[in-house]
């Protein structure tokens, strides 16, 4: 990895570093979602969600789809797909395991 792909790498992550952020991803995993729809989803205004829609195009980790005047935004390849469900099972298992430790 070269220091320029780094940086990069580490931005991503930074960005979904941000809890809001990181749902709207989410919310996207099923499929497209419109901006009300990711509005109503995490609970934040439509300003708030737009921002934050705005930094995860800039950095490829959503794309937007405007049919008529509606605004829908969904995952642009398996890799985001891939990347955020992996790390979701990596959480369950490790709440599975701590559950576990307790009982």
């Amino acid at each position: 990895m070269t220091p320029d792909q780094a940086s990069e790498l580490a931005e991503t992550f930074r960005l979904l570093g941000e809890p809001n952020r990181l749902l709207l991803v989410t919310e996207c995993l099923d499929g497209p979602r419109s901006v009300t729809e990711l509005t109503e989803a995490i609970g934040a205004s439509q300003s708030l969600v737009s921002h934050h829609l705005r930094l995860l195009r800039a950095a490829r980790l959503l794309r937007q789809r405007r049919d008529g005047k509606n605004v829908f935004y969904d995952l642009p390849d398996c890799h985001v797909a891939t990347m955020l469900t992996n790390m979701m099972e990596h959480i369950d298992e490790s709440d599975n395991e701590t559950e576990g430790l307790i009982k």
